[in-house]
């Protein structure tokens, strides 16, 4: 495996983004990379990816895959490892959805060990669950453009018209129920709770305030990751 520090010699920063589904993590990781060039890593893409290039580890897990079952900790730890050997990765990294255990946590360390890096910082994105599931069974789109709308803080200024190109259809995801939602809720916490202790301890945690405005939340991420990546904020 290679060394992973950059031109300059600087150590590869490593992020890891933290957050129930609708915190907001795919926008603001967006916003990261645009600010920062840091690559986001989400490791359903990267799985995907790497089955789709025949890549050794692909063909392992489409093997697994094959057979019905889930791709084991070894083969997403060797996925995740070459594709942070790739040269894009050297400015910097966010991990998104991995990891998701104490265990794959650990075996992050041992992996990034090996590269010369560390996680830099461990970023939670927080919400208040009820809070959530209005934010989120709320959620409609337009069916012909793709719009988004809420129940309660954006609906089309005609009813039944979409702003954006006049359609007249609109659908909702079938998993974005009240009930599915605090499912979801429910099965994050209990997942990440060892993780934000993990990393707690390791004095790596950030906590963020994820329903404040996307901006506020933006500028807090900022101030963690402008340190970490040596840049210098406007």
């Amino acid at each position: 495996m290679t060394d992973a520090t950059t031109a300059t010699g600087a150590t590869m920063p490593v992020l890891i983004l933290l957050g129930p589904p609708g915190a907001g993590k795919g926008t603001q990781a967006k916003k990261l990379e645009e600010q920062f060039g840091l690559i986001q890593l989400s490791t359903g893409d990267l799985l995907r990816d790497a089955v789709a290039r025949g890549t050794q580890a692909g063909k392992a897990a489409q093997e697994v895959m094959d057979r019905g079952g889930l791709v084991g900790d070894d083969i997403v730890i060797r996925i995740v490892a070459d594709r942070l050997d790739a040269p894009d990765c050297e400015q910097g990294v966010i991990l998104d959805g991995f990891p998701r255990t104490t265990a794959q946590a650990a075996a992050l360390e041992g992996l990034l060990a090996q590269k010369g890096a560390s996680v830099n910082a461990a970023i939670s994105l927080e919400v208040d669950d009820a809070a959530m599931v209005e934010r989120i069974s709320g959620r409609f789109t337009c069916a012909a453009c793709g719009e988004g709308y809420h129940d309660s803080f954006k609906q089309p200024q005609a009813q039944g018209v979409c702003d954006k190109c006049g359609g007249t259809e609109f659908k909702r995801r079938a998993d974005d129920t009240a009930e599915t939602v605090r499912s979801r809720l429910a099965a994050y916490h209990a997942d990440t709770a060892p993780l934000i202790d993990f990393y707690d301890a390791k004095g790596a945690l950030h906590r963020i305030d994820a329903m404040q405005p996307i901006a506020a939340v933006e500028r807090s991420l900022q101030a963690i990751v402008a340190p970490v990546t040596g840049a210098a904020l406007a």
